[in-house]
Parts: structure tokens; sequence; C-alpha cells
């Protein structure tokens, strides 16, 4: 008894189509091996085209979550700077008036190196945050940073 695959191959046109896909099999695969060698000899490793493509597709696909990444880091150093603000400053005010009630007089803003440089690193923050978006957004009367925060564009592509 003949099994199914050799009753198959014994058929002329199916030997002759399964020959047709080994030949054509066989000249892709020394065209694939050429293009290789040949890429090789051109191009350093890391210089390759069809590897520089796929670099390029990968980095493209993962701009767009970087992107969300650094709003989120954004927002978070925002609001993180926000509650430092409003603590530190709500303690500094609540010390000074502890001073005048017991007869200490409090150090005045410029006298407090600590609080004048709080102040500039939150300045040069927020001149940082102004200046991307006044570029952007033509919006520096605003006094609003959040809104600054989130009208400020990563810049992509």
């Amino acid at each position: 008894m003949v099994n199914h695959e050799e009753s198959e191959r014994s058929h002329p046109a199916v030997d002759d189509l399964f020959n047709l896909f080994t030949k054509a099999n066989n000249d892709l695969t020394v065209v694939h091996n050429r293009l290789h060698k040949e890429f090789q000899q051109t191009y350093p490793d890391n210089a390759n085209p069809l590897k520089l493509v796929s670099r390029i597709k990968k980095i493209q696909d993962e701009l767009s979550s970087l992107k969300v990444q650094c709003r989120e880091l954004l927002t978070a150093k925002q609001d993180l700077i926000d509650k430092a603000r409003a603590i530190l400053v709500g303690n500094r005010n609540l010390i000074q008036r502890m001073q005048g009630s017991c007869g200490v007089s409090p150090a005045s803003d410029s006298d407090d190196s600590a609080y004048v440089n709080f102040n500039q690193i939150i300045d040069e923050w927020t001149s940082q945050i102004r200046s991307k978006t006044e570029d952007d957004m033509h919006c520096s009367d605003s006094k609003d940073i959040n809104r600054l925060l989130f009208s400020a564009v990563v810049q992509g592509n």
C-alpha cells in the first residue's frame, strides 16, 4: 500500500509544484545570504540599514509612551513644588508669628538665606515653564503655574 504523501508526490503536477517551491525557497535563501553578506561588508554592524530601520521603528513606538511619562513626571514635580511651597511658607509664617508673640523679632525675608534660595529655585522653575509656554501658547499674564505646566508641550519628532 502506498501512503498518501507518496501518492501525491508521484503525481507529476505535484512533483513539479514541489520542485518549483523548493527552487524558489533556495533562490530566496541565496538572495538573503548575499544581501546579508553585502550589508555586513558595506556597513559596520551598528550601521546596517535594516537594523537602523528596525531601531527607528522601535524608538517611534516608545516615543508616545515616553511623552506620557514625561508629562506625568512634570505633573508630579509641580505637585511636589506646590505642596512644599505651601507647607514651608505656612510653617515659616507660623514660626514668625510665634517669634513675634514671644517678643523675638522675626528675621526678614532677605536675612533668611534658606528662604531666599527656596524662592530662587521656585522662580527658576516657574520661568522655565513660562518661557516654554509663552513661546507656544502666548499666555504670559497667567499666574496659575499648573495651567502653564499642562500647556507645556514636550517637544517631539
